[in-house]
């Protein structure tokens, strides 16, 4: 059978690779765990890149506009998470769908996904937009947010949900440019746009007096250049992936099999989320000094985690096209090789910034009580985060293996329950205990997922065959 235009496979490997003509399954030069983190560096760089968006906002409006206005934005982190993840999980969905058919040489199904993918992207900004305008206060009500930052948070987010659609558009997009290998030109993008967002948050807060509304509109502004900039590479690829606005129309099958990878994927985030949020809601009952020192420390917590969830995006484009074109045992390998790849290097990230955390955290905030609490998250989370990686990159190869519910559930219960038993029940007195959730429930998901890994690798991959010396 002779492979598509643009698509073409590697019976000895399979592993997706660049190429002059673009990004296909080639035999490339070097080892695989080369080529993964040349496939994962942009994904990190773009993570960076994307949140600095937001870690602008904070580090202006806490250096120039005050403690008030930094817990204002602070508050929105988890909020936002909650809104855009389910959503996001149909992205993911994309990724995998794409990556498959690409395995398979099945160009017809490459278009067809897209195609899927682009309507889902529209409908999805619609019902964002929607809800993040009409629920705004009320869920930061719910959180109990302190009444005197009250306002300037749900001024923030109003203005941050008009932005939405551009964050959807740009995942989305990006997930497709991802299954095909090409994880460049959405970092190219995002840091065009992340120095407009720079430029912008400067002249808006100084130049114009403006306190949060202006680095909301600086955020706005910034993804909506990122969204249309990938778009606009999407349209004139060459190939399957070729996003042609008058073919966009739903195909039944390919948002089928979307929905059965993505929607379990965006129900855990959303449900993870939503733990993340009542622990926010804990946080803020400490004050809003608490609530603006843990805004700093997350920061370095995020930009952490772009590493673990690079490793899960290489796992899932990698994992689903090796699956896709019958190479199980090399499936097996890239998902070891990933979560190798992702303890290293969170690891690494969370030991530099855990040997300095006033120093790093005083890059937002210079109020010493701020730092105080600041300096708590950081030792007590960030040293230990990496632990993340033993879940999240075992879930992302059982979801690339079409098994998506099992991740869903096992997060759910080791995660989200536990967290919230922890805040409502047990009720920590003080900053530290609150914390510790994180870590307990790191390990305890780790630990099952990594269970679940081995089983339902042995299903969908038969028994791992033994090599001879």
């Amino acid at each position: 059978m002779k492979a598509p235009s643009g698509i073409e496979s590697n019976s000895s490997q399979g592993v997706l690779s660049a190429s002059a003509s673009g990004y296909s399954f080639l035999p490339g030069k070097g080892g695989l765990t080369r080529r993964l983190i040349l496939f994962a560096l942009p994904i990190i760089g773009s993570g960076i890149v994307q949140q600095s968006f937001n870690s602008v906002d904070v580090a202006v409006v806490g250096q120039y506009v005050g403690d008030g206005a930094l817990a204002a934005v602070g508050a929105n982190g988890s909020v936002i998470s909650l809104i855009v993840t389910l959503f996001m999980g149909i992205a993911l969905g994309a990724n995998v769908v794409i990556s498959r058919y690409l395995g398979a040489r099945d160009e017809a199904g490459v278009r067809r996904a897209v195609a899927t993918q682009g309507v889902a992207a529209l409908i999805c900004s619609a019902v964002l937009v929607a809800i993040g305008s009409l629920s705004a206060r009320p869920i930061l009500e719910l959180l109990d947010t302190p009444p005197e930052v009250l306002d300037d948070a749900t001024l923030y987010l109003k203005i941050y949900t008009l932005g939405f659609p551009a964050m959807l558009v740009y995942n989305f997009v990006s997930a497709v440019l991802r299954s095909v290998g090409d994880t460049s030109r959405p970092f190219y993008w995002l840091v065009g746009s992340g120095l407009v967002n720079v430029v912008l948050n400067l002249w808006l807060v100084l130049g114009c007096g403006m306190g949060v509304e202006g680095v909301a509109i600086a955020t706005v502004v910034s993804g909506t250049i990122a969204a249309l900039g990938v778009t606009w590479n999407l349209m004139r690829e060459q190939g399957a992936i070729r996003l042609d606005l008058r073919r966009l129309r739903i195909y039944g099958r390919e948002l089928k099999m979307m929905l059965s990878i993505g929607l379990p994927a965006g129900l855990q985030g959303s449900v993870f989320a939503l733990s993340n949020v009542i622990i926010q809601s804990a946080i803020n009952g400490f004050g809003p000094k608490a609530m603006a020192g843990s805004a700093a420390a997350l920061i370095f917590e995020l930009y952490a985690y772009f590493i673990i969830t690079a490793m899960v995006q290489a796992t899932l484009t990698f994992v689903s096209a090796a699956y896709g074109a019958g190479h199980n045992e090399l499936c097996r390998r890239l998902m070891w090789r990933c979560m190798c790849l992702g303890l290293a290097g969170s690891a690494g990230i969370n030991l530099i910034v855990a040997s300095s955390p006033g120093l790093f955290c005083s890059i937002f905030t210079s109020d010493a009580a701020a730092l105080h609490f600041a300096s708590q998250r950081v030792l007590g989370v960030l040293m230990v985060q990496f632990l993340a990686t033993s879940y999240e990159v075992s879930a992302g190869g059982m979801r690339a293996l079409g098994y998506s519910l099992t991740p869903m559930f096992i997060t759910i219960c080791g995660t989200c329950v536990v967290r919230v038993l922890w805040v409502k029940v047990w009720v920590p007195e003080t900053f530290s205990s609150l914390l510790m959730v994180y870590p307990v429930t790191w390990v305890m998901t780790g630990t099952a997922m990594l269970t679940a890994w081995n089983i339902v690798s042995r299903k969908a991959l038969g028994p791992k065959k033994l090599t001879h010396s």
